[in-house]
């Protein structure tokens, strides 16, 4: 056994002795979540809002200070009761009306303090010692549900978890629509037709592949897992054949898809966000308009999100003064030798995408390949203008069906067209289980409490302008160890923003909208941040599995470059509230 191996077995003896004493001997920290959510009165009187387009009518409103779920009401609950560690409150949810006649979701969650912490340290910690990301997931769940109690793992966290609609929907996605779409790309020869014409036409070398990849980043500023796939399916063929790295494409696609999106917001991010940042009292986020037009006017101190795009656009313009040392070796690498990957890499896409297997006969069309991505992402921008959320799964279904309907009517065997569908469910089906595994990881640490704990440990007498630093490295930290940037704004948010404004209360500060501004931008940047560092996170995986880069070789290469940009935003905040708040 080598070392690294002797390792990893102490790191993951170490995490289930610490988790069966935690489940066992520290008690849990229950703190009060509010959420706020756009209620309206139905035609029958009834209070109501809308849940995933469904409407949801609310019933049981009780005064706020009435509810056991307060935190003034949670406190005597736990001083009174004899045995701690098996307190549950009386309800999970209860819809409470406050002082200033609003309608509040009040929900119990609870921590159990540093140890909080641990699930995802033990995942962190093996994934960079071992580079094996499906064991290290596999470890921080096993960890986190015997901190939770829950000793049935296959029926008490696994099924649950994958049975939820989400989770059904990533699957379908990503292993069924897009393993399938590009299984059927390299049958027919379609992806490697689409990068002999842009080679021929427009990509001349290493730079101006970069180039397109970065103006597609651009381009699709939805954000997220959407613009990740769409990006990173599009330039991987021409990029491969420009001979351009793996790990710099992962970092371009990574570093344009969420840092995008908070510069140009016309996405689904604002709509969300603003639900979560409602402080009573606060007039410009009183209503949905006032904290919709708050987070339109943060923009310009999105500075991470500026400077990140800023940064891919040097890589691409092969200024890699701040790229760090891996990416500068990955650029050498690729031109002196033609390896994509690093010696020893393990991509995550597999053998069956990486070579083209058309039946002899069959001439492909550049088409073939433009026409289904016109498709998709038409579908999915049309549907995020009229329906308010793009149908990801619509766009990858009507490319996936066009993409076999022409290959059909060219005269490819049916056999053929399943042999592709086929081998593109084999190219995508380990990046599939370890994105559900992230998923799974990401919910427990959720559960569990790391991320209360994290932003628990501020406290309202920190110096002004300091606070956009803290919240800065907390929400950093919350998303790297969780996998997920809006679910560390769920987290971040409804504790943050009154932080600030107590803040702003307690100091006197003379400008305090623009305070809060920048302490909002750096709970939404210090998430990105964290999301799209982290091994865990979806954006993470799936950047990976699309450029066909080694899932550590993208996270380490580009930890660098972001951490510069992070550092320089850091100070741009500091001095901007130092200043002129």
């Amino acid at each position: 056994m080598n070392k690294n191996n002797s390792l990893a077995l102490l790191i993951i003896s170490f995490g289930l002795f610490f988790a069966f004493y935690v489940n066992n001997a520290v008690d849990k920290t229950w703190l009060e979540q509010s959420y706020l959510y756009d209620t309206y009165h139905t035609e029958s009187g009834e209070d109501a809002y809308k849940y995933k387009g469904k409407e949801v009518i609310i019933t049981d409103i009780v005064p706020y200070h009435q509810s056991p779920l307060t935190q003034e009401n949670l406190n005597l609950s736990i001083d009174s009761s004899i045995n701690k560690l098996s307190l549950q409150p009386l309800l999970t949810q209860q819809w409470v009306k406050n002082d200033e006649q609003q309608l509040i979701l009040l929900k119990p969650a609870f921590h159990f303090g540093l140890w909080s912490l641990l699930p995802a340290f033990i995942t962190i910690a093996l994934c960079l010692l071992t580079r094996e990301p499906l064991t290290s997931l596999f470890a921080g769940i096993v960890v986190g549900a015997i901190m939770l109690g829950k000793y049935d793992l296959t029926d008490a966290v696994i099924i649950p978890n994958l049975a939820k609609e989400s989770t059904a929907g990533l699957l379908l996605l990503y292993l069924w629509l897009l393993g399938g779409l590009l299984g059927i790309w390299s049958k027919t020869g379609a992806a490697q037709a689409f990068a002999n014409y842009m080679t021929e036409h427009f990509v001349k070398g290493p730079r101006s592949a970069k180039l397109i990849s970065w103006l597609l980043g651009l381009l699709f500023f939805q954000g997220g897992t959407m613009s990740t796939v769409l990006v990173g399916t599009t330039v991987r063929p021409l990029a491969d054949k420009a001979k351009v790295s793996h790990e710099e494409m992962s970092y371009i696609v990574d570093s344009t898809a969420s840092p995008i999106a908070l510069v140009i917001a016309f996405n689904a991010w604002p709509a969300y966000v603003q639900a979560l940042i409602f402080v009573p009292g606060v007039a410009f986020l009183a209503t949905e308009a006032d904290r919709l037009n708050f987070f339109f006017n943060s923009i310009p101190f999105s500075f991470y999100g500026i400077i990140a795009v800023i940064g891919t656009l040097l890589l691409c313009l092969n200024i890699t003064t701040f790229s760090g040392k891996r990416i500068r070796q990955a650029q050498q690498r690729a031109l002196k030798t033609g390896q994509l990957d690093a010696p020893g890499a393990r991509p995550l896409s597999a053998k069956e995408l990486q070579a083209c297997d058309v039946p002899s006969g069959y001439n492909a069309h550049v088409l073939e390949f433009i026409l289904p991505l016109v498709t998709l992402i038409t579908i999915a921008v049309s549907t995020f203008i009229f329906l308010g959320s793009p149908k990801i799964n619509w766009a990858f279904g009507a490319a996936l069906l066009l993409s076999a309907g022409i290959a059909l009517i060219k005269g490819m065997s049916l056999t053929d067209v399943v042999d592709g569908f086929g081998n593109g469910l084999k190219g995508v089906v380990l990046a599939s289980v370890i994105l559900m595994l992230a998923v799974i990881i990401g919910s427990i640490s959720k559960e569990i409490g790391g991320g209360l704990y994290l932003v628990s440990l501020l406290g309202e007498q920190l110096p002004f302008w300091l606070l956009p630093l803290l919240l800065q490295l907390i929400t950093m930290v919350i998303a790297f160890s969780t996998g997920t940037s809006w679910g560390t704004y769920a987290i971040a948010f409804p504790l943050a923003m009154p932080l600030a404004w107590a803040v702003c209360q307690s100091q006197g500060l003379a400008n305090p909208e623009l305070f809060m501004m920048v302490c909002f931008a750096t709970v939404l940047n210090g998430s990105v941040f964290g999301d799209q560092c982290s091994p865990i996170s979806d954006t993470t995986i799936l950047s990976a599995m699309t450029t066909g880069c080694d899932l550590m070789d993208h996270v380490k290469s580009q930890l660098v470059p972001a951490i510069y940009a992070a550092t320089l935003a850091g100070c741009l905040w500091t001095l901007t509230v130092y200043f002129f708040a």
